[in-house]
């Protein structure tokens, strides 16, 4: 049977779950007597288990670990697990905090020691760099409805901490109605338009008041919709988004489509954005569109 999770090597073997040989060819280590079944990928979650197995119950899951407990999707596969702990010494796999937690910055989760939703973005803000730091903190926004206030907060109270400027300018690019990696690069891209307004998760009403669809990010004022093609190679998405784009053109809606390959490469897209949103000022100026994200 598939042993889904990380597990201590010995105890395995005390407790008569495994051989040593089932172990030495059936599973492989993560960490020194920490070992995960060769079926089963090592994902962000399952590398921050193995590193509190490692580490001791003494040890916090921090940063990327405890986002990954928390829910955060998009962490990097191949990130260093993170814990809070006073013996500094660990493998090079493992990266070890020893800055002081209070009570009320750690929680359980599952028998393991986990920085809060709170504490967890105020340590990713401060110690990541901006362009990690903030796509991270979407996603965690996104999934726990993280009040960025609470982090505010937290961060007036620990002024002198290492880091405090980089979490400022972090938490004021952060928004938790991007739903993907490209939303939150395209989202930063478009501030270079200097338009006000720019607004996230969009919502779009039916003649009963109900969410009938979402734009990724607009100007409601000037009904200019900026969407996030993911490429998904299936063809109920290729049809959504033909779909989708009827659907906003239908409320007088302009779109503009953006792709990573758009992103990565030589095509600019504020450009694109910009002459879109011309185009609605000219004809706002002359009374035939009207700014609202409901389209009524």
């Amino acid at each position: 049977m598939t042993q889904q999770m990380p597990l201590l090597g010995s105890e395995a073997i005390r407790k008569g779950l495994l051989t040593a040989r089932e172990l030495g060819t059936k599973y492989r280590a993560v960490y020194r007597n920490v070992y995960l079944d060769n079926e089963i990928a090592l994902t962000p979650l399952l590398r921050a288990r193995a590193a509190w197995l490692f580490a001791g119950p003494d040890a916090v899951l921090s940063g990327m670990s405890a986002a990954a407990v928390h829910g955060t999707k998009w962490l990097d596969v191949n990130a260093l697990a993170e814990v809070v702990r006073a013996n500094r010494h660990a493998p090079e796999s493992l990266r070890v905090h020893s800055y002081t937690l209070a009570p009320e910055d750690i929680c359980a989760y599952d028998g393991m020691r986990v920085t809060t939703v709170v504490r967890t973005a105020f340590d990713l803000g401060r110690l990541l760099p901006y362009s990690q730091a903030v796509p991270i903190l979407d996603a965690l926004m996104n999934k726990t409805g993280l009040d960025l206030e609470q982090v505010r907060s937290l961060g007036e109270a620990n002024r002198g901490i290492r880091g405090i400027d980089r979490l400022w300018t972090a938490l004021a690019h952060a928004d938790g109605g991007a739903r993907s990696p490209l939303e939150t690069q395209t989202r930063l891209k478009l501030r270079c338009t200097g338009v006000p307004g720019l607004e996230t998760d969009i919502p779009f009403h039916d003649e009963w008041g109900l969410v009938e669809t979402r734009a990724a990010m607009g100007w409601p004022r000037w009904k200019v919709a900026v969407e996030c093609d993911e490429e998904r190679d299936l063809p109920r998405y290729r049809t959504w988004v033909h779909s989708h784009t009827a659907e906003l053109e239908s409320r007088d809606w302009a779109v503009v489509w953006v792709t990573q390959s758009m992103m990565s490469g030589q095509t600019n897209i504020v450009p694109r954005v910009m002459k879109k949103l011309r185009a609605a000022h000219s004809l706002s100026n002359g009374g035939a569109v009207r700014g609202d994200a409901r389209g009524d």
